[in-house]
């Protein structure tokens, strides 16, 4: 094999990725009754929500509707959520809450991360996995 045969880059353990300040990602003012997911440019670093009510979060419709692999989040509720610290490419709602995400991303190409199927989905919301 020559040299050409490898392609090199950053993968998701790549330390350096995480270590850095992520580039912002900030998306406002999403109504999840009509919206009903985000999808990040790149691997996220940290993610933080942040609704108007309570709003089921997963990684995949599967995850969300029907399934049970999600969490809620209601922050006018006087909910805390933390910042957090996940490697994801989207993220999936189920409600009627307007929600608003900031998250941090690293140089990562989507790509990369090792659990997209053949059909360019994110997690498959089975195994724990929303």
């Amino acid at each position: 094999m020559s040299s050409t045969d490898y392609k090199y880059g950053t993968g998701l353990s790549n330390v350096g990725s995480y270590q850095v300040s992520g580039k912002p990602f900030l998306s406002g003012g999403i109504d999840t009754s009509v919206i009903d997911q985000v999808t990040f440019p790149t691997v996220t670093q940290w993610v933080h929500i942040s609704s108007s009510g309570p709003v089921k979060v997963g990684m995949s419709a599967n995850g969300v509707d029907p399934g049970t692999n999600y969490f809620t989040v209601d922050t006018a509720g006087g909910q805390q959520l933390p910042l957090l610290e996940i490697k994801c490419t989207e993220l999936h709602f189920d409600g009627t809450a307007i929600i608003d995400v900031v998250a941090g991303l690293t140089g990562i190409p989507i790509e990369r991360i090792n659990n997209i199927s053949t059909d360019g989905t994110n997690w498959s919301g089975s195994a724990g996995i929303g």
